[in-house]
């Protein structure tokens, strides 16, 4: 199968400059394609995962993907959706930005001997250009009017644009004629709304190498949920790629939760399981909506791919301990991955009463309250029952010296930290 058949198969493309072309020039030969991303932060988020899941494709079809981090545009900004400025950063943060972008990306990309990739920092080919060669070179091939007239620039001339930002489809367009000039690239790959930005490479291209000049550009559809909204946000935030900031857990869980609705649109989009596959799982959805077999696979397909193995098996046992009740054989680290979003208290190492304990941290509103809930049998600490009012509570009842962990019902946790 064609890599273009593939991906409109999984309903990966929005836009196309030459769509025979490029169906014909990938027939004929392997390419080099790129795709960037800014460092505006230390890690990528599930948003980000959008237009390099088409690229790592390209790779599975044997093509050669080269992935931009930019170290140069980076410190300029993006100017598309938003009303405002960017706030410029420091060049050390950006540095460190790189650094640690460029690790995810080998981390996903990299994954066998026989994987091919190429990274490159736009910032090794701007940071030697003068002013004078800038506007000579590169300015003098672009028509204000067109930049004008280009989506990114024209929903921000009410609010404003600084020159700065103005001028950053001038440094993407640099981006792609440097690739395509040095590195053999002849496609560029992004979300839908780097259109213009695309375009205005290929533009510069054929205006320095000349019209006949095989280039091309593919952007990925606009991902929302059923419902309307943006995909990869929750109630928390972003759904990060670094498990510092998304637990492998919580990672795991935000598929699992995914909508029927959703759930074979992400399928065919994020994971590389064949249209046969997810063909069957289709149908489960369809006639075994209860079992969320669908969403189960999506889950530890995506937990694997950002992670590993071992993450997506601690995930899976956090969250089967969760769903029984039965934490115990949870590790320390565990309990702070499963528990992170659960109300949560500090208590002192020192030993004490659990109704007073229980009320102290406002756990239980009461002393009343709290031995009456013991009493029932509705309070229970590290996965067993409470038997009696006299319990005491002790360090080496915890997990690790750091915690402990309170249920009251069948299902309203509470994460007590335990200090010094």
């Amino acid at each position: 199968m064609n890599i273009i058949d593939e991906l409109e198969w999984r309903d990966a493309i929005n836009q196309q400059t030459d769509e025979e072309g490029l169906r014909k020039l990938v027939s004929e030969k392997k390419i080099a394609l790129y795709c960037g991303v800014d460092p505006t932060g230390d890690s990528m988020h599930i948003g980000h995962l959008i237009p390099f899941m088409v690229l790592k494709r390209f790779q599975a079809y044997g093509h050669l993907p080269v992935i931009l981090i930019g170290g140069a545009t980076g410190t300029i900004g993006d100017p598309s959706g938003r009303a405002s400025e960017r706030t410029l950063q420091t060049l050390e943060q950006v540095q460190e930005n790189v650094n640690a972008l460029t690790a995810q990306m080998k981390k996903l990309f990299v994954t066998d001997n026989d994987a091919k990739l190429k990274m490159v920092n736009n910032y090794d080919w701007t940071h030697t250009i003068n002013v004078i060669d800038f506007l000579r070179e590169y300015g003098k091939n672009f028509n204000i009017n067109t930049m004008l007239a280009k989506d990114i620039v024209a929903s921000r001339l009410d609010s404003g644009i600084s020159f700065t930002e103005f001028s950053y489809q001038i440094l993407q367009s640099m981006d792609f004629h440097h690739l395509y000039a040095e590195e053999g690239v002849q496609l560029q790959i992004g979300g839908s709304d780097q259109w213009g930005n695309i375009t205005s490479g290929l533009d510069l291209i054929r205006k320095k190498e000349g019209s006949e000049a095989k280039a091309f550009g593919l952007t990925i559809p606009l991902m929302l949920k059923s419902d309307g909204t943006k995909f990869g946000k929750t109630a928390g935030g972003a759904i990060w790629l670094d498990p510092d900031k998304t637990s492998p857990y919580e990672f795991y869980q935000f598929w699992l939760n995914t909508d029927d609705r959703d759930v074979v649109k992400y399928l065919k989009y994020f994971t590389f399981l064949s249209q046969e596959e997810i063909g069957e799982l289709e149908n489960k959805v369809t006639t075994e909506p209860g079992k969320r077999e669908a969403q189960r696979v999506l889950a530890e397909e995506m937990t694997k791919f950002v992670h590993d193995e071992e993450a997506l098996a601690q995930a899976i046992k956090i969250s089967a301990a969760l769903f029984s009740g039965d934490i115990k054989a949870l590790t320390a680290d565990e309990i702070e991955q499963g528990f992170k979003e659960m109300p949560t208290f500090e208590a002192t190492k020192e030993t004490k009463n659990i109704v007073d304990w229980l009320v102290d941290l406002g756990i239980e509103p009461s002393k009343r309250q709290a031995r009456e809930d013991i009493t029932n049998g509705a309070i229970s600490m590290n996965g067993e029952k409470v038997e009696g009012v006299d319990t005491e509570v002790t360090v080496d009842k915890s997990f690790d010296g750091r915690f402990i962990i309170i249920r009251k019902g069948k299902k309203k946790y509470s994460l007590i930290r335990l200090v010094d």
